[in-house]
This record gives structure tokens, sequence and C-alpha cells, in this order.
């Protein structure tokens, strides 16, 4: 069996490739590279270069291949961003998303591990979500995740596709020495980019509805993160049922300032921050249930927040990107 990875040449892509090798599996990348790097890309492993919407490349990759599942992660991301470029988002992420399940159709692939989001959640007012939780999106990110679930779900009532959606809560860290996350808009690179170039990183907000005025998320290391995704094919494989939904998380919310405490524990650097307008599309708090994926998978979060944040500086202090 063979798993086509989309956007598997990106941070968190790169993690599920090494997951799902180390156990045992065929897997091949496609990636447009348009934010995904090919050093990602481990030896040995086939890269498509490709556009998630050119169905004539997603189907020569299937038959070339002989790709029998597919784990979907290609896509924009970032709330704000796509508050302001919805129609750019709608295309690459929803668009993208029916044009994969066009081809996957035609080409009788029937197993898809999608990657979701908690944006789908907007701002809940439970102390931690569970798949039950009403979504709310708000931002054309999360709308897009959402609709996204909803044709995947569709498409698996009529058809003969086993599918999953893994909504990911704040995915951090790193599995190995290289394997950073670069992005311009998640906390980890922005802060650490700001220390590496002796800069006060900035806060977005501290007038939010929570204890320390910063916003609150569920961070989960990414080793963690791939591994749901090896527990989710594994299970596929075997025939076995799956929910249409799992949250990813560890059930515990920290602060953006308890992020910033716990960086200056790490790095051993003592630096202030400054505090900025709030970003649009950034809710105030989202934590969380993993409990229905530690029921029915098996799968649990074992890293800590410390593990997270040293993971991550030791990866970005070695690689040094350009963010």
């Amino acid at each position: 069996m063979t798993w086509l990875l989309t956007g598997g040449a990106g941070y968190i892509g790169a993690h599920i490739v090494r997951a799902l090798r180390s156990a045992g599996k065929s897997v091949v990348v496609y990636d447009d590279l348009s934010s995904g790097l090919a050093e990602f890309v481990p030896n040995g492993v086939p890269l498509v270069v490709g556009s998630i919407l050119d169905a004539g490349r997603l189907r020569a990759a299937y038959g070339d291949h002989e790709v029998t599942g597919i784990i979907h992660l290609a896509g924009k991301k970032y709330a704000g961003v796509s508050v302001e470029q919805p129609l750019l988002f709608y295309r690459e992420n929803l668009t993208g998303t029916q044009v994969l399940l066009e081809t996957m159709v035609d080409a009788g692939i029937g197993q898809l591990v999608f990657s979701s989001s908690a944006a789908v959640y907007g701002t809940p007012h439970v102390d931690l979500v569970i798949e039950e939780t009403p979504t709310t999106p708000e931002s054309p990110y999360g709308e897009t995740k959402l609709a996204s679930e909803w044709v995947i779900r569709a498409v698996g009532r009529v058809s003969a596709m086993r599918q999953t959606s893994l909504r990911y809560f704040n995915v951090v860290g790193a599995g190995e020495p290289g394997l950073y996350d670069a992005s311009p808009h998640n906390l980890f690179p922005m802060v650490l980019k700001a220390l590496t170039e002796a800069r006060r990183p900035m806060v977005f907000g501290t007038d939010y509805p929570t204890p320390d005025g910063s916003c609150v998320r569920d961070y989960i290391h990414v080793v963690d993160l791939a591994e749901a995704h090896v527990t989710a094919a594994d299970r596929m494989e075997r025939g076995e049922p799956l929910s249409p939904i799992y949250n990813v998380g560890r059930g515990e919310g920290v602060s953006v300032l308890e992020i910033m405490d716990m960086m200056r524990q790490v790095t051993g650097v003592d630096f202030g921050y400054d505090v900025v307008g709030r970003r649009p599309g950034d809710p105030a708090r989202i934590v969380a249930s993993a409990d229905l994926i530690r029921k029915e998978l098996d799968w649990e979060a074992r890293l800590g927040l410390r593990d997270m944040v040293s993971s991550a500086w030791e990866s970005w202090s070695k690689a040094r990107p350009v963010a």
C-alpha cells in the first residue's frame, strides 16, 4: 500500500512522512513547493511537484506510484491572511479538495485522512471543545476547512471511500534538527526569529477575556500529531471503523504569555515583548478534548510544553532559517 501526502514537503507534512516511513509504509509526496521545501522530503521518498488544482498531474501521480490512500494536507493556512485573501483560500483549500476527491473517485482510491483545523470552531463558549461542539468559524480559512469536511463526508456517503478528518490544534516543536517551522504567522517561529535577530517579539493583544489577557491555545508537538496520522492510516488499512472527525490536541490550554515565559527558560534569553493589536480571526481561547481519539484509536499526546519549546529552539538554532 502506498500513501500519497499532498503538502508533504511542508513542516507538518515532513514529520508525517517520517512517521509513516518509520512504521514501514510506502510514501510519495505531492507538493507545489509554494511553501514546502524539497529538502524536507527524505532521500528515497518520491516527490511529485504539482498543484492540488491540477487533476491531470494528480491522476498521473496515482498511476505512477500505485497510490492506494491519501493524506491531504495541501492548502493555504493562517486565519488572518485568509481574511485579507478569501478567494485565494477558497480556491486552494475548498476547490483543491474537490479536485482531489474527483480524481480519487475516478481512480478508485478509497482511503483519505484529511488535515482539518480547530479553526472550524471559531470562539467556542466551552472550556474543552469536543467533536460535537458547534462549528462557527470566524475566518475564511476556518470556513474552507469546515466546508472541505462536509464535501469529504458527502462523497464518503455515496462511494466506497473511507475517510476521517483530524482537527489539528496548535502544532509546534520539531522531530529532528532542520525540520523547522518558518512560518511568518505562527507564534513559535515569530518569537524565535525575533530572538535570533536580537529583537523584541510581538504579542497580538493582551486584552482578551483570559486569565492574563493573551490568547489561550492547545499546543501539540508535531511528532505527536504525526503519530496520530499513522494511527489513522493503520486503522484504515485494517478496515476498522473510524469516526468522521477527531480532535488532535492535549486538552491543556497555554497562553501566549506563558509561552513567552517558557521561551525565556529554554533559551536563557531574558527578553521583553511588544504588545500590538489583535489579529483578525484570532479567537480568545480554544482547547481540545482529545477523549474520542484516545478512546477509539488509543492515541494520546506524549510530549509536553518544554519538549515543544526546546525541540523548536534546537532545530531553529541549527538551521537558522529565513522566515
